[in-house]
């Protein structure tokens, strides 16, 4: 995407109100409400895991803009794994392939974004692991292995099954405390 057009998205979505989680993919601006109690209570018992597992070299952090100007994308997770020293910034964006992993949790009034856009977006935006919890259709699932626009590897487990959450975290997820919408 041409560098000038992906500024100007950038400056349209930044002058957008408070209260609303906004992204870029391309000439889209995606915008979702705050989350649910549901939601922020299953993000928690997710990024306790990850927090245990995670190498000292990286840091947890929540709603952080991730951009990939080249491809015209700009995505927030609702947590990210990157190493301690892209956080020592002023900056909101931090460079997308310096993230270890994506966790969103589904949105219930868009699901789509999470299950289609970000699951195109983030491979080329060399995220190398995302991982989706549906707490609609009470599931976990894992992308891994990106090349180009896509992942070329998919784990589906229900929750109250555990997933195996590849290096550089090396875990097994639990799920069994998950609580559906």
């Amino acid at each position: 995407m041409n560098p000038e057009r992906f500024a100007l998205l950038e400056e349209a979505r930044r002058s957008l109100p408070d209260g609303f989680k906004v992204e870029l993919s391309g000439d889209t601006i995606v915008m979702t409400v705050s989350p649910s109690g549901i939601h922020q209570r299953n993000l928690l018992l997710v990024r306790r895991q990850f927090d245990r597992h995670a190498p000292a070299e990286l840091l947890p952090s929540e709603n952080t803009d991730l951009v990939s100007p080249a491809v015209g994308k700009s995505r927030n997770p609702d947590l990210t794994y990157l190493p301690e020293v892209a956080l020592q910034t002023s900056a909101n964006q931090i460079p997308a392939e310096l993230a270890a992993v994506a966790v969103e949790l589904v949105s219930p009034s868009n699901p789509e974004n999470d299950w289609v856009g970000k699951v195109r977006d983030y491979p080329l935006m060399g995220i190398p692991l995302y991982l989706l919890v549906d707490a609609r259709q009470k599931s976990v699932t894992l992308f891994s292995r990106p090349e180009g626009t896509r992942y070329h590897r998919r784990e589906d487990v229900e929750f109250g099954e555990t997933l195996h959450i590849p290096e550089p975290f090396g875990f097994d997820l639990v799920t069994e405390d998950l609580l559906a919408y």
